[in-house]
């Protein structure tokens, strides 16, 4: 039985040993399986593809700036507002403060002088004539008195009034500035995407698609000549100097919020070139749209503001022919490009 039972003994084992191999060339299958994403990678995006990427990108990064720089002007507002509360109210607390010394002057005067009635103190005095004199300067002194009072509650109440309408600013600037920085991650986040997709490409491959041409570049595409035409061609002088300092920044870097006079964002630029005219206009491009009189795609002048995508996201001054100066984003400077680049979505002009 001993001898019949070993063979039996051994054929189990070596059922447990092709069980094992069995498990382990299974578990090696599943680890090839679920390592077949690693060894047949999904094939590199073609240039155009990443392009069509960072595009989509880059105007998502433009609603995001465009978003910040109104938070930024609403916060940059309610800063200057506290400001102002606050030095109205410490001017009137200083006022306050001189009414109560003067209050507490007088009426140490009164209590040391008190104790005798005023008939008593006329019958008593050695000067009944001045004392009778003295008797109606305190009367006017006590209307005056009266009107101190007065003006001290009156203090009061507008001084709790700055600090109630202080505590609103307070929360205003705590709400904005919060948003700023949600703004802030969401255009940084953006571009830092788009940078990680640039980086896959050669920079043969870059400036073939027109991200990363440099300021050479920008500058070459327009001439003087093309800036003094442009310029004539407008509708008025200071549509002719803002038209002027565009050309001025052709090369000039694009940094999200920048207003210059170095760097510009789209509509940091615009801005910046009507300010040099002397036109202000508001900062974004959802407010500059409104800033003027709406005009035609077909009655464009140089110097008109024509706007792009459904949010009214991007903006450039128009310079005739067909084209615009913008600044479009961070991989190219300041530049001279044809109007239908992008989706038109309006003109405006503003003088």
């Amino acid at each position: 039985m001993g001898a019949h039972r070993r063979p039996r003994q051994r054929i189990t084992g070596g059922g447990r040993g092709r069980t094992a191999a069995t498990i382990t060339l299974a578990g090696a299958a599943t680890a090839t399986g679920l390592g077949g994403g690693t060894g047949h990678a999904a094939p590199e995006p073609t240039p155009a593809q990443v392009k069509a990427k960072v595009d989509k990108l880059y105007q998502e990064a433009e609603v995001a700036t465009e978003k910040y720089n109104g938070a930024k002007e609403e916060a940059d507002a309610a800063e200057r507002r506290l400001e102002k509360l606050r030095d109205e109210a410490a001017r009137k607390q200083g006022r306050l403060n001189s009414t109560r010394e003067a209050l507490g002057s007088v009426a140490a005067a009164q209590y040391r002088s008190g104790g005798l009635a005023p008939a008593l103190r006329l019958a008593l005095s050695a000067d009944p004539d001045r004392y009778l004199d003295d008797a109606a300067l305190l009367e006017r002194a006590g209307s005056r008195q009266q009107a101190a009072v007065g003006r001290a509650r009156t203090d009061l109440r507008e001084i709790e009034q700055l600090r109630g309408a202080a505590r609103v600013e307070v929360t205003s600037l705590t709400s904005r500035r919060a948003e700023l920085k949600r703004h802030r991650e969401t255009v940084t986040g953006k571009l830092d995407a788009a940078r990680g997709l640039l980086s896959r490409l050669t920079a043969e491959e870059r400036a073939r698609l027109g991200h990363g041409t440099g300021d050479r570049a920008s500058r070459a595409s327009s001439g003087p000549r093309d800036g003094l035409s442009a310029s004539a061609q407008a509708p008025n002088s200071r549509a002719a100097a803002a038209v002027t300092y565009a050309y001025r920044k052709l090369g000039s870097p694009y940094v999200w919020g920048a207003t210059g006079p170095d760097a510009f964002d789209c509509s940091g630029l615009t801005q910046a070139a009507y300010r040099a005219a002397g036109v202000s206009l508001p900062r974004t491009t959802y407010a500059q749209i409104d800033a003027g009189r709406r005009v035609a795609r077909s009655e464009l002048l140089p110097g008109d503001l024509v706007f792009f995508y459904s949010g009214i996201s991007h903006v450039g001054i128009y310079v005739g022919d067909g084209k615009m100066i913008h600044a479009p984003n961070p991989s190219a400077p300041v530049r001279v490009a044809p109007v239908d680049q992008m989706p038109f979505a309006g003109a405006t002009r503003v003088v």
